[in-house]
């Protein structure tokens, strides 16, 4: 005898329709094969511990000095050479007016027998004073030299670049007799044209130039003629070594005047300053060049006339 059915018409201990056995689930999968299985992580070993804080990253840059600022520390403060060309200016005034009285007592000694020790007093103090001023002449010459060396690697250093000139070149070039003449002038043109102030010291430059150039060549006729013995050669001599004094005192006040103009414009603060200038004003300053401009056919054009940045009916 089979049991009876329940009220829903399953046998006893019948599933119902759709449901899994215990322990099972539905899982979706794609169409098509299975994925592949994923990659086990490769173990990375132990951790590194270290002793010390390691250093392969904490080390700090340093960029290396520039050469230019080496060169500049070489030249001489302005105070100097302003000190340097007062002093030589002072010693060939003294210069010029030992030589004038010695000139002085060469006319009186036409007439008046001079004492011994007055002639010789004179002699020796215009030996002296001679001798002095050679030594001005030296100081003042290394002393400027310095000076242009350092003001010209300052420049060319603001410029981004270095002096095109060697350090020996231009000791060479301002040390030397005759050549200076030429080379010391022409460096100091160049410095100015790098500083962008060659028209306002044109003037200056060029006054001392040829100041320069005279006080050389009075200086050179004094020294032939010095060895005169006659009393007339030895007068004409006193003459032209109190022009030669004072030519080389004119020298100096002009070159103190080219010192000036430069020292005027610190290298710090160009004299040129950059401003900001809108892109309106900009336009509207090119559009007024473009417009004063005629065609070749001696007519404006309408994009000349009328603004780039306004519609033609505004």
């Amino acid at each position: 005898m089979t049991p009876a059915a329940p009220a829903g018409g399953q046998p006893a201990g019948a599933r119902p329709a759709g449901r899994l056995p215990a322990g099972f689930r539905w899982i979706a999968v794609r169409p098509g094969p299975p994925p592949p299985p994923a990659r086990r992580r490769r173990p990375l070993g132990p951790t590194p511990r270290y002793q010390v804080i390691p250093r392969w990253g904490l080390v700090d840059q340093v960029a290396p000095a520039e050469p230019a600022t080496v060169h500049a520390r070489r030249g001489v403060s302005a105070t100097a050479v302003r000190a340097t060309l007062l002093a030589a200016g002072a010693i060939f005034a003294v210069a010029a007016a030992a030589h004038l009285l010695r000139y002085v007592l060469l006319l009186i000694n036409r007439s008046i027998l001079l004492p011994p020790l007055l002639a010789n007093a004179t002699l020796l103090l215009g030996i002296l004073a001679s001798l002095a001023a050679i030594a001005a002449v030296i100081a003042a010459a290394a002393v400027t030299t310095s000076w242009l060396i350092g003001r010209r690697a300052l420049v060319y250093q603001r410029l981004g670049r270095e002096d095109p000139r060697p350090e020996w070149q231009l000791w060479a070039g301002c040390v030397i007799p005759v050549v200076n003449l030429v080379l010391a002038p022409v460096f100091t043109i160049e410095l100015a044209h790098a500083e962008r102030s060659g028209p306002r010291l044109r003037g200056p430059i060029t006054a001392w130039w040829i100041a320069w150039v005279v006080s050389t060549a009075v200086s050179a006729w004094a020294i032939w003629t010095s060895t005169a013995t006659e009393p007339q050669a030895i007068a004409d001599n006193t003459v032209t070594v109190i022009i030669a004094y004072l030519a080389g005192l004119a020298v100096v006040v002009l070159l103190w005047r080219v010192l000036d103009g430069f020292v005027r414009t610190p290298v710090e603060r160009p004299l040129h300053r950059w401003v900001v200038v809108g892109d309106r004003d900009a336009a509207a300053g090119s559009d007024d060049r473009e417009s004063s401009e005629p065609d070749p056919d001696g007519a404006r054009s309408e994009t000349q006339v009328e603004s780039g940045d306004r519609e033609p009916a505004a």
